[in-house]
């Protein structure tokens, strides 16, 4: 999949809408805790400031469900953005409206603006065409560097693509080849890491990516699914028991693809998540009643750490513990900074799995750290994303 980029549009003096996804954590003071998605769109904003375009920048920020929200401002995300460029960036008080475009029209060549949360007009989920319509008055080009919202239909995703000439920025084409080459082309072996609670919200991925990797491995509060698949006793684990049937045909899939399966043969189990109660570690087939899968225990670490040293490609979405308790951590601390040392593609999935390599210090040392969680899981599922689609391709 190969979308035309900024690189194939003269921007030259143009005003360029530029969707970014900005959606950013913040403390409670307003302190943006992890900058990351503001970062990795700096190569965008470079190329459209060096050939002397007038930035329009846009983003929605958490969920205001059209609501003005003061904690939810733009505010601190353009001051952070204007320390990153080192130059200023002046954040509108609205998204559209007269007053939007009359500072729109009076910018100069290479500044930039950013355009208040697009979330606080409920027209904008709802993909309303006037509000497309007043949003592309904007700009004279739309470029879509969002792939964390491209899995959304929204105004500012798709709607205003009807309005505008429209490519992709340059962490969206970075996104596309590198999740792209996971499905086409991979190194080999090729191994994907699944974790996190359920399994349910990695079904459709799971399906698609399982005949092209040569190991499955499974961590997380998932694994309680596989394990009571095989009939093991898992205590007060979160089970899916309405996706056993699923699990059992899975892993008969993978058996039939020759794909290697590895659930973890040991876990950490408590009898409170918070860390305070005792903990254990256990064989997997040894969880009693009463105490809960926290995290993967060092054997399972140890084998993972092993048959992922053999690989080529990894794709890693899931945490394999409760990493924010810190007692429950150490499988998924252990397994990223055994992934960061392999000389190996490795591509981080997006969501809280990228918190954590980032928290860790060890984004850098990835191959790529996806911007978006649940953009990556619907590509990754080999479904179209809406925001990619109306994109037009080279």
């Amino acid at each position: 999949m190969t979308k035309k980029t900024v690189e194939n549009i003269d921007v030259t003096g143009k005003r360029v809408l530029l969707r970014v996804d900005f959606n950013v954590p913040m403390t409670h003071e307003g302190v943006i805790s992890d900058d990351s998605r503001i970062r990795a769109t700096l190569p965008t904003f470079r190329y459209l400031i060096d050939h002397h375009a007038r930035i329009i920048a846009c983003s929605h920020l958490g969920r205001p469900k059209g609501q003005v929200i003061e904690s939810l401002r733009m505010t601190p995300v353009a001051i952070r953005l204007s320390e990153l460029l080192k130059r200023p960036v002046r954040c509108l008080t609205d998204c559209v409206g007269p007053m939007v475009e009359v500072a729109v029209s009076a910018m100069q060549e290479g500044e930039v603006v950013l355009l208040e949360n697009l979330r606080f007009h409920a027209e904008e989920e709802a993909n309303d065409p006037g509000f497309s319509r007043a949003l592309s008055r904007l700009g004279e080009i739309f470029v879509n560097d969002a792939f964390g919202a491209s899995h959304r239909s929204h105004a500012s995703v798709t709607g205003v693509v009807s309005h505008l000439p429209a490519v992709s920025g340059l962490l969206m084409e970075k996104e596309l080849d590198m999740l792209g080459g996971l499905l086409a082309t991979p190194g080999r072996p090729f191994a994907a890491v699944i974790g996190g609670a359920k399994v349910s919200g990695k079904l459709m991925m799971l399906e698609n990516i399982l005949p092209k990797v040569d190991m499955l491995i499974i961590g997380g509060g998932m694994a309680a699914t596989f394990f009571k698949s095989l009939g093991y006793a898992v205590g007060t684990s979160l089970v899916e028991d309405d996706k056993l049937r699923y699990v059992e045909e899975l892993s008969g899939k993978a058996t039939s693809l020759g794909v290697s399966l590895l659930l973890p043969p040991d876990v950490v189990i408590t009898n409170n998540i918070d860390g305070r109660h005792e903990i254990q570690t256990v064989p997997a087939t040894l969880i009693p009643d009463g105490w809960a899968i926290a995290d993967i225990g060092p054997g399972a670490t140890g084998e993972f750490s092993q048959a992922l040293k053999r690989c080529r490609t990894v794709f890693w979405n899931g945490p394999m513990g409760v990493f924010e308790v810190p007692q429950f951590s150490q499988g998924t601390r252990t397994l990223a900074t055994v992934i960061a040392g392999l000389d190996a593609v490795t591509v981080i999935g997006g969501g809280s799995t990228a918190e954590v390599v980032t928290e860790l210090g060890l984004a850098g040392k990835m191959s790529h750290v996806s911007t978006g969680g649940g953009a990556s899981l619907q590509f990754l599922s080999g479904i179209q994303l809406p925001g990619v689609a109306v994109l037009p391709d080279t």
